[in-house]
């Protein structure tokens, strides 16, 4: 049976359709499972942490290749339909909770296999892929990488290099912690119902140490987001009005001494020099 009969047939079965609000699309296109599968590397003795299995088409693909599957859905139709379906697998364990309230740290640690890392298998709601993305990356959890399925623009600027017309705000941070590369595009045709926008599927494979030297990671993290948070101011605008740094003056001996425009903006650094503003920056505060 495709995904595609799959899907309509437990749809039909327990009479449910796709919650808007939960940003609901069930993939229903079997090479891009496959693609999935492939691209997050499973072995024998991984712990798979899946986000957000719905109908548990995905789900299934990984019960066969990982040592446990640790499904969490926040949807109760969906946690009917998961434990009737897999309620013969003795390396499935299902949680119905928001993973964003979900000590992950904690579930990794007593489920890990021969001590070994997890590993992140989602396809992510649109609404909410930036806060879990984040989540999964701050709380410094003992995985290996992150395989997840997200909206092609935001893919797009996860993607990016640090200093391209499309980085962000996330392609920083996330380029702290991982090394983030396409896996594949995405149709909305593969899904059900289709969404509005196409997806890609993304992989983030964890660095074992950042690639720059930080003096404080918050500080770091909140001179990243004052520079974006309004795009068309310059970068010392964004800073000062952040409140980071109250002091204009000192931020334009700071960007004289890194031999910076005054009048750049926060697109136009690498993630060394945001490294080092940040640095000065903290030991000017």
């Amino acid at each position: 049976m495709s995904s595609l009969e799959e899907t309509r047939f437990i749809l039909k079965k327990y009479n449910i359709k796709a919650n808007k609000k939960l940003g609901q699309n069930f993939l229903i296109d079997d090479t891009v499972i496959e693609k999935i599968i492939s691209s997050a590397e499973i072995e024998k003795n991984d712990l798979i942490i899946e986000i957000g299995p719905g109908l548990g088409t995905l789900t299934s693909k990984l019960l066969e290749k990982a040592g446990k599957v640790i499904a969490i859905e926040l949807d109760e139709r969906m946690i009917k339909i998961l434990t009737d379906r897999f309620k013969l697998y003795n390396n499935f364990e299902l949680i119905n909770e928001d993973v964003l309230k979900v000590d992950l740290k904690k579930l990794i640690f007593e489920n890990a296999i021969d001590e070994g890392k997890a590993k992140i298998v989602a396809n992510l709601p649109y609404y909410i892929t930036t806060p879990i993305i984040m989540k999964l990356l701050e709380d410094k959890l003992n995985i290996a990488s992150i395989t997840v399925m997200v909206q092609k623009e935001m893919a797009d600027r996860i993607t990016a290099k640090p200093g391209d017309k499309l980085s962000g705000a996330i392609t920083y941070s996330v380029n702290y912690y991982a090394e983030a590369k396409e896996i594949v595009l995405v149709g909305k045709e593969s899904f059900i119902p289709s969404p509005e926008v196409d997806s890609k599927v993304i992989k983030l494979q964890i660095r074992d140490v950042p690639p720059v030297n930080i003096e404080d990671e918050e500080v770091f993290f909140k001179v990243i987001r004052a520079s974006f948070m309004q795009r068309r101011k310059t970068l010392i605008n964004g800073l000062t009005n952040s409140g980071l740094i109250k002091d204009k003056e000192k931020l334009l001996q700071i960007f004289k001494h890194m031999n910076l425009n005054a009048e750049i903006r926060g697109e136009k650094l690498t993630l060394e020099q945001f490294a080092e503003l940040s640095n000065l920056i903290t030991k000017s505060i």
